[in-house]
């Protein structure tokens, strides 16, 4: 690909025209697109028509610009988490008959938790998590249960380079919970992103024992069952295990213990 006076290539281009769109934002003045991808506005403007003629964009009245369905399209038929979602969804259903609160499916992506799906009702309690949306490891119950599963090397070098901006959280006092996360086999964190919710999760393992995901809720302080809950969310994640498609689809899978 052809570079451009910056060094970057097109590639590198598209992609920051299209990551340019804030988490919950669909429509962009193109200016502003330009702005937010760091290009000038004539590189942009050509990149966005390109991309239109694929179908990866569209362009509205007033140079506004808006993601396309030809991308939505492509990311969802060809997700390597849509096997995934399609086993976890009826037991997800399950959890949710019978607690009428949020329940989460994350996977690991580096060093943060990568929310697939998300069932919510009516009457929820509050839920940070969002379909395509990333919250840090240390700070997600569903992020604690995937690290806890990982191979010591790989939770190794998440500790060493691990670094809460809000200076709260040590890297002894998270080695000590992932421990604790592992002996028990689920993650709980209470009030730490909402204080009225707490937050439950068990890794979901594959025919090969692998942790593909992370399966949990979110529900109110004040009607914690943990005894409960744990046994329920065990189970459904043994039945989303055995759903899968073993060892190629969860190859696929975004799991620091694959790389």
């Amino acid at each position: 690909m052809a570079n451009s006076g910056t060094g970057d290539s097109v590639v590198d281009r598209v992609v920051r025209v299209i990551s340019a769109f804030p988490e919950g934002v669909t429509v962009l003045p193109l200016s502003e697109l330009a702005d937010r991808a760091g290009l000038p506005l004539s590189t942009a403007h050509r990149l966005v028509r390109q991309l239109a003629g694929h179908g990866l964009l569209e362009l509205g009245g007033g140079g506004s610009v808006r993601l396309g369905l030809r991308l939505w399209e492509l990311v969802n038929r060809n997700s390597p988490t849509l096997a995934l979602r399609q086993a976890a969804m009826p037991f997800m259903e399950d959890i949710q008959q019978v607690l009428n609160q949020n329940v989460n499916l994350a996977v690991l992506e580096g060093w943060e938790a990568l929310f697939v799906e998300r069932l919510s009702r009516r009457g929820s309690v509050a839920n940070r998590a969002r379909v395509a949306g990333r919250m840090p490891v240390h700070v997600s119950s569903a992020g604690l249960a995937l690290m806890a599963n990982q191979p010591p090397p790989v939770q190794a070098e998440y500790l060493r380079q691990f670094h809460d901006p809000a200076g709260k959280v040590r890297p002894e006092d998270l080695r000590a919970l992932l421990q604790e996360t592992a002996a028990h086999g689920f993650a709980q964190l209470a009030g730490v992103v909402d204080p009225d919710t707490w937050g439950i999760a068990v890794p979901v393992r594959d025919a090969r024992h692998r942790t593909v995901a992370a399966l949990g809720v979110v529900v109110p302080l004040r009607e914690m069952r943990l005894q409960a809950l744990v046994p329920a969310l065990q189970t459904a994640a043994r039945g989303i295990g055995r759903q899968l498609p073993g060892a190629t689809g969860a190859a696929g899978f975004h799991s620091a213990e694959f790389e």
